[in-house]
């Protein structure tokens, strides 16, 4: 037994859901770190932690299965304590404590400092920027915010989040000064709501304000806009976008539906018309811009009409980016009273249906690419390819840029113009120009 406690403990940090939670398991382990604690993110380690999502039902049960997964290697001796965070220990704390009792301890979204405490570490405050982040090396997730003030009827995410809390933008400023410091080149500022951005601090939208100050950043290249909301947009955002050549042409803007009845029942404050008017505005003020949107499909009341104006209407704007998700019944939500009336399979087809119409989109977009050359950052080396990406695409979520490794060697996090010679659906082939 006595060895057992001399045993250096290694603790290991895993991730489940968005880019959110990635941004706060970077801080976690930026704040063990600090407390000289040996910290590893999803390897082997005999203390673990889990960072849930509690989003949506496939979310909720990818964080169940984890957990237990975990507890049955406590179980087997392989590791020693289980700790779990993230939204899923903030809306089902008391169940989860029921049900899976052998977890050491369950924390919630706030509770960084406890978690920390658990672990044999403080909370320092004055560790303002200081992650260990997990993603390559050339990009990071900047969170301006926390929570959110919107009352949209599916969404679980003001229950685990709260309401909306803005970061001063002097502190996300420090914070980029850190990351470029340490080679990202690339900010993917994110939020659930980037243009509520201000509002609770400095009593108006300031999200250009706070872009204008990113961009002075030195080795910050690429600024990418994740998460808009539709209603109250604030335009001036476009305007630094046109100006500033490092705030890249994309925009992530959720859009959920089109149809006026859909529209109104998911309190989205918005209508068929302002939206399209919206879209036409973006368009018009930075023709090129990448919009990335994502639907839901099989929403409460959701009739084929319903569905046809929407399918008609992805046709009809073309969007360059789009993702569908079934609609998910969420108990708390203000859906949860209505009937979840739209049959699984129907939510199935209606989705397959709208990502089929997008890929044959993105087809056609992309190939109007081909003879084009493109300012493209190298994520990572993959079989025989580099695997880069455009302004216009995200990581993991949209178009890659695939050059043949045999050509020449290419450093990751490094910038070169790509000639575009070939493409698919959601694949470019490129060649190095300069």
């Amino acid at each position: 037994m006595r060895t057992k406690t001399l045993k250096k403990n290694k603790i290991n940090v895993v991730t489940l859901g968005c880019s959110k939670n990635v941004y706060d398991s970077e801080v976690l382990m930026g704040q063990l770190r600090a407390n000289n604690k040996e910290v590893v993110h999803e390897e082997e380690g005999n203390i673990v932690v889990i960072n849930t999502c509690g989003f949506i039902a496939n979310a909720k049960e990818e964080s169940v299965n984890t957990i237990l997964e975990f507890v049955q290697k406590k179980e087997e001796g392989l590791v020693d304590k289980v700790f779990v965070t993230g939204c899923l220990s903030e809306r089902y704390k008391p169940d989860l404590q029921k049900e899976i009792p052998d977890v050491d301890q369950y924390f919630g979204t706030t509770e960084l400092p406890g978690l920390l405490k658990a672990l044999g570490a403080d909370y320092k405050h004055e560790l303002i920027g200081e992650r260990l982040t997990t993603t390559p090396k050339n990009y990071a997730y900047l969170k301006i915010a926390e929570g959110c003030d919107r009352p949209c009827s599916f969404c679980a995410i003001p229950l685990m989040r709260g309401k909306h809390k803005s970061t001063p933008i002097e502190d996300l400023v420090t914070e980029a000064e850190k990351l470029a410091a340490n080679g990202v080149k690339e900010l993917i500022l994110i939020a659930q709501d980037l243009t509520y951005y201000g509002l609770d601090l400095y009593k108006k939208r300031e999200l250009a304000r706070l872009l204008k100050a990113l961009v002075q950043v030195k080795g910050i290249e690429w600024i990418r806009l994740h998460y808009a909301f539709p209603t109250g947009f604030p335009m001036d955002v476009l305007e630094v976008m046109k100006e500033e050549p490092k705030v890249c042409h994309y925009i992530d803007i959720p859009l959920q539906h089109i149809s006026d009845h859909i529209l109104k029942s998911m309190r989205r404050g918005t209508t068929y018309e302002k939206t399209t008017q919206l879209l036409k505005d973006f368009r018009k003020a930075v023709p090129e811009m990448a919009i990335r949107t994502t639907l839901i499909v099989g929403y409460p009341g959701e009739t084929e009409e319903d569905f046809q104006l929407l399918k008609n209407w992805v046709k009809e704007m073309r969007f360059e980016r789009l993702g569908c998700f079934t609609y998910s019944h969420e108990e708390n939500t203000h859906a949860y009273q209505l009937e979840d009336d739209v049959p699984e399979e129907v939510k199935m087809e209606r989705a397959n249906e709208i990502m089929e119409l997008q890929s044959q989109i993105s087809w056609e977009l992309n190939q109007e690419k081909i003879g084009q050359q493109f300012k493209v950052l190298i994520d990572r080396k993959e079989g025989n390819y580099y695997v880069g990406r455009t302004e216009f695409d995200s990581p993991d979520v949209d178009n890659e840029v695939l050059i043949n490794a045999e050509n020449g060697y290419l450093r990751t996090g490094d910038f070169y113009q790509v000639e575009i010679m070939e493409a698919e659906d959601f694949d470019l082939y490129g060649k190095v120009i300069s």
